[in-house]
């Protein structure tokens, strides 16, 4: 039985309201209301599973994002995701990683992942990992894209919480594409390219007032001033290796 998840979703409802945030959600009936489906989410923030899991909830269902081992591994993390029946993803056995999603798809869950796998910090959308077309393949599902746009300006990664009023969002559930598996790299482009689409619809959408020049939260090409992607790229390369010389040195003491 699902416990937990109920009630964050009513918690996320009440933020939703008292905040008056602006969401605008399109596609949802995309999402089937029963029956394995996977969602491909874009991610800019901290809170796209909240966002990526609005479209099933609409639809009655709750999703089963797909996570870092990193977040189950914590006292406090690993036990609240599984108590929404998240998926543990592990780096390092990829395959095992796998297997268990397709496993929940074929039992009919609603599974989501973010292709990108790290947050994009151009806010555009990165190359694609192209686990998410494999999965879909081998478990005979749908692979449903979504794209949320706004949240980063909530928790990007790098800034503080902002939890300022009458914050828009936009949500665009795009038409479900049934992957055969014999070009995962085809098969991967052609979703990033729908999602580039979806995307570039999202933020076209608010009016040109809500686009101001210059901002931290705006793509370069749309007249902000974020990184691009080969910025960002270099930037995440940079934090990696940082991260590597760390536990090197944690090893070593």
């Amino acid at each position: 039985m699902d416990l937990t998840y109920p009630v964050v979703v009513a918690a996320a409802k009440s933020w939703f309201r008292l905040s008056s945030m602006d969401i605008h959600m399109s596609g949802t009936e995309h999402i089937p209301t029963s029956g394995g489906a996977l969602i491909a989410v874009n991610h800019v923030s901290y809170v796209d599973y909240v966002m990526g899991g609005l479209p099933g909830v609409e639809r009655g269902r709750y999703t089963r994002f797909m996570a870092k081992k990193e977040i189950f591994d914590h006292g406090v993390g690993g036990p609240l995701m599984r108590s929404f029946g998240h998926l543990e993803v592990d780096r390092e056995s990829g395959a095992a990683s796998m297997l268990t999603a397709v496993k929940a798809l074929r039992e009919g869950e609603l599974v989501g992942i973010f292709p990108e796998a790290t947050i994009s910090q151009s806010f555009l959308i990165k190359e694609l990992k192209s686990g998410a077309v494999r999965i879909a393949a081998d478990a005979g599902v749908p692979l449903i894209p979504v794209v949320v746009w706004g949240t980063q300006r909530i928790l990007a990664k790098g800034r503080k919480l902002d939890l300022s009023r009458h914050q828009r969002i936009d949500i665009e559930v795009g038409e479900p594409m049934h992957p055969s598996g014999d070009d995962p790299a085809a098969e991967t482009v052609a979703l990033r390219t729908r999602m580039q689409e979806m995307l570039e619809r999202c933020i076209l959408a608010a009016p040109a007032s809500e686009r101001p020049e210059g901002a931290w939260w705006l793509p370069q090409q749309y007249g902000g001033s974020a990184p691009t992607i080969e910025e960002a790229a270099a930037a995440y390369a940079e934090e990696r290796r940082r991260r590597a010389q760390a536990r090197a040195a944690k090893r070593r003491t």
